[in-house]
């Protein structure tokens, strides 16, 4: 197996891993405005918790899928394009999600904050489930044909695998966003936080853990099964710890449980980038998707330069931003004066 496409697929791998950590706790916070926040009060908090470092997340998803593209062009044309439906209510839904993050408070009116907390929640909901679909079925496969043409109707994608992904990822990012709340809050709102995450923990982890013994069952590697006990441990010191009131050990100990998780997953299907479902001699692999060794050999250099940056950089941000607040922090709202004056 050549160097450079294993190093690449491992690359990618953590790309989404780190993904779905750092997004995740703030579209489960984007899903829990009109589920978990009481009032205007709570809800503007929440929407604080992860203001300074949403847009930062997101680079993530935009940095894996522009390596998939230049790393795999293969591998990133027959998942994107067999995807095109999903991918396009996903693109919709952070776009939304976005603009509500921005407008929400310029106009301090109950209808038009009410229309915006809607379009967070239900664009976090929307993009959470795509997202796992999608990483859910470039591990458990897709009907493609000896071109990497996906075979059957434009709802093919639609398989009970997909929608165990889709469930997956939603429920983790509920989860952790109850921990990261328990975290950043205080008062009422890290109390009940941390309530949920006592009391939900393990129904909102089940569809993951269910998706990782998947692929473990499917590909039947001692490595992966070793990982899938290193999750579930994870998850279990996770619980006790926010049981004990250790909210940073137990969102530290959920990031454990992704870790090993998302580990187990791609360790199980490698070197399958995308498996076939109606023949496995089409599966598309980190050996004949992949890029020109000078195209790699450049990306490595690239990569090697710019990644430690972004990940300085956001580490300095969640440093700047450590400090919990609560409802007695955020000033009165208002409302935008005129840019002109008549």
């Amino acid at each position: 197996m050549d160097f450079l496409p294993t190093l690449w697929f491992v690359l990618i791998a953590v790309l989404w891993t780190g993904y779905l950590f750092l997004e995740g706790f703030d579209l489960g916070v984007g899903m829990l405005m009109k589920a978990f926040a009481r009032d205007e009060r709570e809800r503007r908090l929440l929407l604080n918790t992860v203001g300074p470092v949403w847009d930062g997340n997101e680079v993530w998803l935009i940095t894996a899928g522009g390596a998939t593209f230049a790393a795999f062009p293969l591998w990133y044309a027959s998942l994107f394009s067999s995807l095109y439906i999903p991918l396009v209510f996903v693109l919709l839904a952070l776009i939304f999600r976005a603009v509500a993050f921005e407008y929400r408070g310029k106009v301090q009116h109950d209808t038009w904050r009410r229309v915006w907390d809607w379009a967070i929640a239900v664009g976090s909901l929307v993009a959470a489930f795509g997202i796992g679909m999608m990483l859910a079925l470039t591990t458990t496969g897709l009907p493609l044909d000896a071109n990497g043409d996906r075979v059957g109707g434009p709802f093919a994608w639609f398989t009970w695998p997909g929608v165990l992904g889709g469930l997956a990822v939603v429920g983790f990012c509920l989860i952790q966003a109850a921990a990261f709340l328990a975290l950043k809050t205080d008062g009422g709102v890290r109390h009940r936080a941390r309530a949920l995450v006592r009391r939900w923990l393990p129904a909102g982890l089940l569809p993951l853990a269910a998706w990782v013994v998947l692929v473990a069952v499917q590909n039947g590697k001692g490595f992966s099964w070793i990982l899938v006990a290193v999750a579930i441990a994870a998850a279990v010191v996770s619980w006790l710890a926010t049981r004990a009131g250790r909210e940073g050990v137990g969102f530290l100990a959920m990031g454990a449980f992704l870790l090993a998780g998302s580990a187990a997953i791609f360790s199980g299907v490698f070197p399958v980038v995308l498996p076939s479902t109606l023949d496995h001699a089409w599966d598309l692999t980190v050996a004949n998707a992949s890029s020109s060794p000078y195209t790699l050999g450049l990306m490595s250099v690239v990569a090697a330069i710019g990644v430690p940056l972004v990940i300085a950089y956001q580490a300095w941000t969640y440093w700047v931003f450590r400090k919990r607040i609560s409802v007695h922090h955020l000033p009165e709202p208002h409302d935008f004066a005129p840019a002109i004056a008549r």
